[in-house]
């Protein structure tokens, strides 16, 4: 099963940066309320999306490097990869079927 893959400063380039497919990217922090509601949504789209999109989770207390490089000022946010690249941006705690429909934007 997938599950989303803790990722820190140090890996974020090799993990992200440099995947071949679409990667979801979940900012986060272990205070957030917010971000604790949105997680079993992430978890639930990283098993429907299997295989064609990879979801990682970062951290940003832990890795504020990444948090600042991506401008990062409030979380939960969701940064959506394509080539390396941010291509989409979701930030709040939002209903799975808006984050369904952004993933399935980008990957047609």
């Amino acid at each position: 099963m997938a599950h989303p893959v803790e990722v820190t400063d140090e890996t974020f380039a090799e993990q992200v940066e440099k995947a071949t497919t679409p990667v979801l990217v979940d900012f986060w922090a272990e205070w957030c309320y917010p971000c604790k509601m949105i997680a079993p949504a992430v978890e639930e789209l990283a098993r429907e999306y299997d295989g064609k999109v990879r979801f990682v989770k970062l951290d940003v207390d832990a890795n504020p490097q990444t948090a600042i490089k991506f401008s990062i000022r409030s979380i939960p946010t969701l940064l959506l990869f394509k080539n390396g690249k941010p291509v989409d941006q979701v930030i709040g705690a939002v209903p799975k079927a808006v984050l369904k429909k952004r993933l399935d934007t980008v990957l047609t």
